[in-house]
Formats: structure tokens, sequence, C-alpha cells
């Protein structure tokens, strides 16, 4: 039985706190975990930060892509390279 990712939505969060909030999720993750970041925009700068800092080392899954609400896959790939 497949374990459901946890949804992490940072719609509620002050803006200067979520990129914080979504790295601290993202080094609790073991490898092939990963968790969906629900957001009320394109976290595009947040896709650029991760390939800055752990290029190689992420998956980065678009779900839903707006008008309202996004949702990204984000994890940490089971055998070598995320994108």
């Amino acid at each position: 039985m497949a374990i459901e990712d946890k949804q992490l939505d940072v719609r509620s969060e002050a803006p200067a706190r979520r990129h914080a909030l979504i790295f601290e999720n993202y080094t609790a993750l073991g490898t092939g975990e990963g968790f969906v970041l629900v957001n009320d925009h394109d976290p595009k700068p947040l896709y650029y930060q991760f390939d800055a800092e752990h290029k190689g080392d992420f998956t980065w899954d678009y779900l839903e892509q707006g008008p309202e609400t996004w949702r990204v896959r984000i994890g940490r790939p089971a055998a070598g390279g995320g994108k």
C-alpha cells in the first residue's frame, strides 16, 4: 500500500516564512519521499532556488497550475538525479 504524500499548504503563511518552511520539509525527506506544496501563485522562483541549492537532488512535478491554486510535488529522487 502506497503512502500518500504530505500536503504543505503555505497559502496562510507569511510570505517571508514560506521558503524556510518549504526547505525545512524538504530537508526532512528521506530518499524517494516527497510532499505536495499548495500555493496561491506559481512557485517558479522557488524552483530556481532549489535548482541553485540542490541541483540534481530534487524532483519537481506540477500537479495543478492555477489560476487560483498551484500544487507541486517536491521530492528527493529514489536513485540518482532529479529535475
